[in-house]
């Protein structure tokens, strides 16, 4: 069955067709939804959380970008829309004091450090930086995408982003200092 029709299908509340859209997502969102929820049960309510609203909703695809990217949308704001609701701690920014950012980049990781280790270096990043480096570094959303995403300007996307990146950074020489260090002892 062509997705056109799975979605037409959808659309006219057959259960069946509902069903085969979930399937096909659901493991792709679910995985999503856990870089942003951290915890396994959250993850699984958000995403179910987020198909009920796409299928209510489904009348309002109008197939301008791929479905699984107008559904992504939505797990990445009912994600969002969860942590806002456990009242995290989100620091207001005063964008005048912002200014557009000097990127600089040095990404050169030593071998010692494993993808699993960057990882848990964003899972500890706070999460005034974790969200929006997660959203355009493992996401790949431009900043105009992040702004609408998260309700910040563009020029406070692109500073948060840098800040996380400069913070991860951070975490990643401690790690290559800690391995740096650990592999000295073990020479001795």
């Amino acid at each position: 069955m062509l997705q056109h029709q799975l979605i037409e299908d959808c659309k006219n509340n057959s259960r069946k067709a509902q069903l085969k859209l979930y399937n096909k997502y659901c493991e792709g969102m679910y995985y999503m939804a856990l870089r942003f929820m951290n915890d396994t049960q959250e993850a699984e309510d958000a995403m179910q959380e987020a198909f009920i609203k796409a299928f209510a909703k489904l009348h309002h695809f109008t197939g301008e970008v791929t479905f699984g990217a107008w559904l992504k949308r939505i797990v990445i704001n009912k994600c969002l829309d969860k942590l806002k609701a456990k009242k995290l701690e989100q620091v207001a920014m005063n964008e005048q004091v912002l200014g557009i950012v000097d990127e600089e980049e040095n990404w050169n990781v030593n071998d010692s450090i494993t993808v699993e280790d960057i990882k848990q270096a964003i899972s500890e990043l706070p999460e005034k930086y974790r969200y929006p480096l997660m959203l355009f570094l493992v996401e790949g959303y431009d900043h105009e995408e992040i702004s609408e995403i998260l309700n910040i300007s563009q020029v406070a996307s692109r500073t948060l982003v840098h800040r996380g990146k400069k913070k991860l950074q951070e975490k990643i020489r401690n790690l290559e200092e800690q391995s740096g260090r650990m592999n000295r002892q073990t020479k001795l």
